[in-house]
């Protein structure tokens, strides 16, 4: 008997012994009206030693006999009752064993003979979560959220800066308006790298006020009057200036740039600046594939936001890539690697702006004061959609909250984000398809 063989004794149920074996329905010894056994041949005790009061012996079954023959020893035997009890019990062991060889020997019975009953089904454990960027709502990089800050990279918008590098790797772009009626990036990175970011300009007022919410980020610039060098280093913001300490280690010079428009940088350099600060920021938008109640398709499928004329910004609703393409007065905006601009939300707050006292440039441009706090108007592009509503700020290190025009709250798509801050007074237009 092989191991993966049953024994015969898992099927005839008991402990194996003399008299519940298989072997003892056709057994070649018969017992004697004394009890004991004699050493009668496989033919049976001879009559010569029988007692003549005695029934004659029934015939002893050869071993494996099958039931014609069985059939046939019975009709040439049918005289004492003992014999017909026993050759009735020999018959049914041999069905028995029969049946079981059967099932032994026939084709793929051995795994049915051994197969367990199948296991219960099971109701499926719950999917794993999977943590999110904050600053995106998309699945953070190999499962983890980078144990690190926002970081937040000033970065120039005149037309000789462009064009810029990295932005496209930022999960949010801040556009803000400065002197001379042009603009200026922060780009904050934090679930992504970049190899290359630039061009890197001077601070200015907005940046402590746009920057506040991130939960103490990392701030770089490259330099900047003494008044809003001064913010910076008021405000919750760990400030690193490009022009201080050692940090000029990690300006990358870029090659077929003049100053000041040649100074780009690496994400991993700057990151470097604190690396014992390993918390990343909360979120400041909320997040949903579903869109905002009342949304209607289609709405949103450019918007024109014109600055001034050397920033005449228009996102343009790309159903392929899921995403806005930017332009500048009608010229696409090429990055640094020659991809397009790109942002899965473009969301546009009118802000009160002021004409400060400090001095800016040789030209004499004052400071452009930026009102980040209060409420005001609101328009929200995601999905082709526009959503039209109220952005609300109740202080600089919390984020805002947007409310559409119908009282729902509004949520942005997973992904990156371009906030747009628009001076009152600048007609904001989007354009339904």
């Amino acid at each position: 008997m092989t191991d993966d063989q049953p024994s015969l004794r898992s099927h005839v149920g008991g402990a194996e012994s003399p008299s519940d074996r298989p072997e003892a329905y056709f057994s070649t010894r018969s017992e004697t009206p004394h009890g004991s056994r004699d050493t009668a041949s496989a033919t049976g005790p001879s009559s010569a030693t029988r007692p003549a009061w005695a029934p004659a012996a029934a015939p002893v079954l050869p071993t494996l006999l099958s039931q014609k023959q069985a059939r046939q020893h019975s009709a040439r035997h049918k005289s004492g009752k003992p014999h017909t009890v026993s050759l009735g019990i020999g018959v049914m062991g041999i069905v028995f064993i029969g049946a079981v060889i059967g099932l032994l020997t026939t084709p793929g019975s051995r795994a049915a003979a051994v197969k367990l009953p199948a296991p219960a089904p099971t109701k499926g454990a719950p999917a794993p979560v999977v943590p999110t960027c904050p600053l995106t709502g998309v699945p953070a990089p190999g499962g983890a959220v980078p144990a690190r800050p926002a970081l937040g990279i000033k970065i120039g918008n005149y037309p000789n800066d462009r064009p810029s590098s990295g932005l496209n790797n930022a999960d949010i772009v801040f556009e803000e308006p400065v002197e001379g009626a042009i603009t200026r990036l922060v780009a904050v990175f934090q679930c992504q790298n970049a190899a290359l970011v630039g061009d890197l300009r001077s601070t200015r007022q907005p940046d402590s006020g746009i920057l506040s919410q991130l939960s103490d980020p990392l701030f770089v610039h490259a330099g900047g009057i003494p008044p809003v060098i001064a913010l910076m280093k008021d405000s919750p913001l760990i400030d690193e200036n490009l022009y201080e300490g050692g940090n000029g280690s990690a300006i990358i010079q870029q090659s077929g740039r003049v100053a000041p428009y040649s100074t780009f940088v690496n994400t991993a350099s700057l990151w470097a600046f604190d690396p014992t600060d390993v918390t990343p920021p909360a979120p400041i938008f909320p997040f949903s594939n579903a869109l905002p109640a009342g949304s209607v398709p289609r709405s949103g499928v450019s918007v024109h936001v014109p600055f001034s004329g050397t920033s005449d910004v228009t996102w343009t609703w790309n159903p392929a890539g899921s995403n806005y393409l930017r332009s500048y007065a009608g010229i696409p905006d090429a990055l640094l690697d020659g991809a397009r601009t790109t942002a899965t939300n473009v969301v546009i707050m009118t802000v009160q702006t002021s004409t400060g006292t400090w001095v800016e440039n040789e030209q004499g441009g004052n400071e452009v004061l930026v009102t980040t706090a209060g409420t005001g108007p609101l328009v929200v592009m995601r999905n082709g959609v526009a959503i039209t509503g109220t952005w609300t700020r109740t202080a600089l290190t919390s984020p805002a909250t947007f409310t559409a025009a119908n009282g729902a709250p509004i949520t942005l798509q997973p992904g990156n984000t371009w906030e747009e801050l628009v001076p009152s007074g600048v007609t904001v237009t989007p354009t339904p398809g």
